[in-house]
Order: structure tokens, then C-alpha cells, then sequence
């Protein structure tokens, strides 16, 4: 993780959800995004790679060639970036995030566990960061199989990296189990409603 967080702009909030695979974090997001009343906006993060067929540039990613990304981390143009395979480059602009606040939202990322960590890191108290935690790993194992696009061997490595993402959840701020839906919405936006209106 490379991280240049010089002269960020703190005057909005951001909201952070990370969770082990299959705990819902996903769905849960997308529940949060329906209320009109949160403000709340996904922060796209830009990218190195080639875009795919079934993606567009400014909705799954910004798709910015390896020059021009390398180019952009040399201008500290990037809250954080990361390469995560070789060659293949993600991060976050902070001209997304400003665009995301110029409009009176605020920024949610929808990040994997170690990303979450990062980012609160680096916003500190201007960010929520909430582990969307499952009731247990077997429970998890069921959801996992249940998609029924695991192999036996697959379903073991999530398993695993999920017993250990989970060994972080009480460096967030605040745990939440995702055992009914609802319920875990509920309770989610009860804590993002507290931090955003809070000054």
C-alpha cells in the first residue's frame, strides 16, 4: 500500500464497509445506497488494467493506462493506490472524492478488509469503518456454498482468508453480524445516520 495523504480535504465524511467474503457486505451496501437520506455515494476507484467487455469507464472503474497512472501517483493525484498484481494498479483519486462531495454526499467505500484499514488510517475520525461480520464460519460456509460456485478447495482457501480477515474486526469501529438482513441494515443505518449528522 502507498499512501499520500497530503493536503487531502477532511471537510466531509466518508463511510467504510469491509467484511470476509459471502458475509453480505455487498448486499448490505446496496440497501444503504437506496436510502435517499444518507447522502451516500460509491467512490470509484481508478485502475491500470485493461477494461473488460461488460464494464464502462467512470461506472465500474476509471480506466487510466499504466502511464498515465504512474504519471498520476508521480502528481500525488491519489489518496492511496496499490499494485495489487503485477503491473496492474488500483487506487483512489482524491478528485473522486471531491467530485463525490462537491455534490453534498458522502463517500462510501465498499473495500476488502485491508483496504478498510488503510483508509481509516488515513481519514481517521472523518471516517466510519464498519466489519460486516457473519454469524459464524459456518454459516458463512453455507452462504458460500450455497452460490455454488466453489470447489471444495476454493470454498477452504475463503474459509480461511475469512478466519483471518475476521481476527481484524476490533480494529474497526464498529462490528456488525450479519444475521438477518434487515436487522443488519437497520442497525448499519442507525450508525451511519449517528456519524454523518454528528459535527
Amino acid at each position: 500500500m502507498n499512501i499520500s495523504s497530503s493536503d487531502i480535504a477532511f471537510h466531509k465524511k466518508l463511510i467504510i464497509f469491509s467484511a470476509p467474503s459471502g458475509a453480505g457486505k455487498t448486499t448490505l451496501v446496496k440497501k444503504l445506497l437506496a436510502i435517499p437520506e444518507l447522502r451516500l455515494e460509491f467512490s470509484i476507484s481508478a485502475t491500470s488494467r485493461p477494461k473488460r467487455e461488460t464494464e464502462a469507464d467512470g461506472t465500474d472503474y476509471y480506466f487510466i493506462t499504466p502511464e498515465k497512472f504512474k504519471q498520476k501517483i508521480a502528481n500525488d493525484e491519489f489518496v492511496e493506490w496499490e499494485e495489487v498484481y503485477a503491473g496492474n494498479c488500483y487506487g483512489t483519486l482524491k478528485s473522486e472524492l471531491e467530485r463525490i462531495w462537491a455534490k453534498g454526499n458522502n463517500v462510501l467505500f465498499d473495500v476488502d478488509v485491508k483496504g478498510g484499514l488503510s483508509l481509516k488510517k488515513i481519514f481517521g475520525d472523518k471516517a466510519l469503518a464498519i466489519f460486516v461480520q457473519p454469524p459464524s464460519l459456518q454459516v458463512l460456509a453455507e452462504r458460500l456454498k450455497n452460490r455454488g460456485t466453489e470447489s471444495p478447495v476454493s470454498l477452504q482457501k475463503r474459509l480461511d482468508k475469512a478466519s483471518y480477515e475476521m481476527t481484524f474486526a476490533k480494529q474497526f469501529d464498529y462490528i456488525v453480524v450479519n444475521d438477518i438482513l434487515e436487522g443488519t441494515v437497520q442497525k448499519s443505518r442507525e450508525l451511519v445516520e449517528s456519524f454523518i449528522n454528528y459535527i
